[in-house]
Formats: C-alpha cells, structure tokens, sequence
C-alpha cells in the first residue's frame, strides 16, 4: 500500500495513522480561541479570510465584499495556532436591527464546528451589549447551519450580490443563545 512516497507492509499501521490524523481534525475546536478584533493586524488577516472566500470562492466583486459598515461593526475571529481560520461581524443598521454577517471559515477547516462557535460568540456579545434579538442574511444553501443554531426565516429568498440569500432571525435567551 503506499503511504507517503513509501510502503506500508502493516495495513494495521496505515489504520491507526489515518485514525490519529482524523481524530486531530475531529478536536480542531477545541483548540480554537475566539475573541472580538482588537488590532489592525487582526482585522486585514479577518478581510484577507474574507476576501478568499467571498471574492476568490464565490466571486462576490472585491467592492461589494467590503462595506461602510466595516469600521462600526464588531469584528470576531477564530484563531488555531495564532492563525486567524473563522470571522464573523455584527452591527447595529440604521433599524436598529442586528445583524450578525460576513461569516467565513477557511476552506480546509469548514464543517468542523468553527462557524458554529463564531456565531455562538457573536451571539453572545450582542447578549452583553443589550440585545435581544438578531438578523441574518443567510446564503440560501447554508440556511440549515443557521436553522440548527436556532434561527427562523423571515420572508421570500432574495439576491443579494447575485447570490440567492434567506432574511433568518433569533430571539436570544438569557444567554445569548
């Protein structure tokens, strides 16, 4: 069987060498550290994770990916190692709704949990800032991540950047959750 650039003669070996590995990837989110953007460095690596999935992934025009809302919103990252993999911003829009958006794990660690604390710690930071209640526009593809962690669509799909999205909301409970 080969094995990197080698052989393996214990098909055993391969079995608990593709096992550590996949149990590595399992335990991501546990060594993954949350916090609210704090330094400009900390914002261009959360705009460069951006930029890869929205303009490099989905084809989003660079001028739409980033907004006037950028220097308002609150700013969250995910990082592993010191690398920024997750962000994700809230604001407060001119109908004094919030809105939770911009959500972006890197490609290599998706469907692993990360979205899933992200939305969970902006979630709970807009708990602490008074708010009871928060909005989201999800892609409509992801609409059953957002619909697990409790969220509700409002209203008929539409196209925002010519990408079909669902208006989704969720009223937040002692917690934040």
């Amino acid at each position: 069987i080969p094995f990197e650039g080698g052989r393996v003669d214990n098909k055993a070996s391969l079995v608990d060498d593709v096992n550590r590995v996949k149990r590595s990837w399992d335990n991501v989110v546990d060594n993954i550290r949350l916090k609210v953007v704090e330094t400009p460095e900390e914002m261009e690596a959360a705009k460069s994770l951006r930029y890869t999935v929205f303009v490099g992934e989905q084809g989003i025009p660079p001028e739409e990916e980033t907004d006037i809302h950028d220097a308002t919103a609150v700013h969250a990252i995910a990082l592993l190692d010191g690398s920024v993999v997750g962000a994700g911003r809230m604001l407060t829009l001119p109908s004094d709704e919030t809105q939770i958006g911009r959500m972006a794990v890197a490609p290599s660690l998706r469907r692993r949990g990360i979205g899933g604390l992200i939305l969970r710690f902006l979630e709970e930071q807009a708990h602490k800032a008074g708010v009871t209640r928060v909005v989201l526009h999800a892609q409509s593809y992801v609409r059953p991540f957002y619909e697990q962690h409790g969220y509700v669509t409002e209203g008929e799909p539409f196209f925002e950047v010519d990408i079909e999205h669902m208006r989704m909301g969720k009223t937040l409970g002692r917690e934040g959750r």
